[in-house]
């Protein structure tokens, strides 16, 4: 017989306590008070879907699924995102509903751990997506809403980063050949590995204008003032549109006033396959991961029969637990409402007209003879004694 892993969770998996979890909620109504004002729709969706319609679609990796056999022999999976159910949902059960759609979610997705490595397998997420629309004003919206979601969470210093996959992919294409090659030097860019970068690039038999413009991209962050630098490393072709578009979005930026908080990332890279255009990426002051992800994924919603243009973003609520203050609001009073059995038809009665005073009332039976020692009257502001004796 297997001995029991006693106080042992499965790895990845961790218990969220009351103080933490109060502050979890009162972020996902700042949240959900912020996403409502903009016209999106809150939407639940399972937390199994079938592998081969929501797991094969999904741009997670399978080896990091939770995969599992129902009783009819069907290969399921718990939720790895909730973009790709959502893209299922309005396929099917939204397949005569007008676009563009716009919903949003507050759910838990899970991602398998090989090892230890200080991340969660289950993790809460405040997300959006905006279905149907195709322009730079639809990627403004979700960039925007991002800003005011994290302004209405009290994050108190932040930047979101924006930037767009084919400019990466396009500038590597003028001067790289070799597919293999591009994808080494894409992998340095996502682990912000800029070392490796250059140390590959100078391995390159290339002339000095195409080593000099690979250069280049690393120092392409910042303000608005990168996009004409952006646009003197392009030719006509992929990378040059992808600038436009940049431009574009940041004049629709502008227009809602939010450029503050934002900065441009020509060298942004995301490690989700489905992207197709604009990509960001929120961080927060003293926070070494993004905060928030997001982009354009225009070709999804195809492998389920609808296609559609669509844009999104993802707040990760364990981090952003991590760089909001704590609760703010008036302090609840708490009374310990002792009671004998001879008066507890009075004591819960009493205690019920208190809680509508709005204090917070817990009642605990006792007996004549008990007395409350200090450690049992901690955390309470009052304490009230019902007794046989006080009749």
């Amino acid at each position: 017989m297997a001995k029991p892993l006693g106080f042992e969770k499965p790895l990845g998996m961790r218990d969220i306590l009351p103080d933490s979890l109060a502050k979890q909620r009162h972020l996902e109504r700042a949240l959900r008070h912020c996403i409502d004002r903009w016209g999106y729709e809150e939407i639940s969706t399972p937390s199994l879907e079938y592998y081969d319609t929501v797991g094969a679609a999904s741009a997670t990796l399978t080896d990091r699924m939770f995969r599992l056999l129902d009783k009819q022999g069907h290969t399921v999976v718990l939720r790895p995102d909730m973009t790709t159910p959502i893209a299922r949902v309005v396929s099917s059960l939204y397949k005569d509903v007008p676009l563009p759609i716009r919903l949003f979610y507050q759910a838990n997705v899970f991602r398998a751990q090989e090892k230890e490595a200080g991340r969660n397998a289950e993790f809460f997420q405040t997300g959006i997506e905006l279905i149907g629309d195709a322009s730079e004003d639809a990627d403004a919206e979700a960039i925007a809403l991002a800003v005011f979601c994290l302004r209405a969470a009290g994050v108190e210093t932040f930047r979101i980063a924006i930037g767009h996959v084919d400019f990466v992919d396009g500038l590597l294409e003028e001067e790289i050949a070799d597919e293999e090659l591009r994808s080494q030097f894409r992998n340095f860019l996502y682990e912000r590995d800029f070392v490796g970068y250059r140390q590959l690039l100078a391995t390159l038999d290339m002339s000095d204008d195409a080593r000099n413009r690979l250069e280049a991209l690393l120092r392409l962050r910042g303000d608005k003032g990168k996009i004409a630098e952006a646009r003197e490393l392009t030719v006509n072709g992929k990378a040059r549109r992808a600038v436009e578009t940049i431009a574009s979005l940041w004049d629709a930026l502008e227009a809602y006033g939010v450029t503050e908080d934002l900065l441009l990332d020509f060298n942004l890279i995301s490690n989700l396959n489905y992207y197709t255009g604009v990509v960001f990426e929120g961080y927060a002051a003293d926070l070494g991961s993004p905060l928030l992800g997001g982009g354009r994924y225009d070709h999804l919603l195809a492998q389920f029969g609808r296609p559609a243009p669509a844009t999104g973003f993802a707040i990760k609520m364990d981090r952003l637990l991590q760089v909001t203050p704590a609760m703010k609001g008036q302090p609840t009073t708490r009374v310990l409402l002792c009671y004998t059995v001879e008066r507890r038809r009075e004591a819960l009665a009493e205690a019920q007209l208190l809680r509508e005073d709005g204090l917070i009332v817990v009642t605990r039976l006792i007996g004549n003879e008990d007395e409350l020692s200090d450690s049992e009257k901690a955390g309470y502001a009052k304490v009230i004694c019902l007794t046989k004796q006080e009749e």
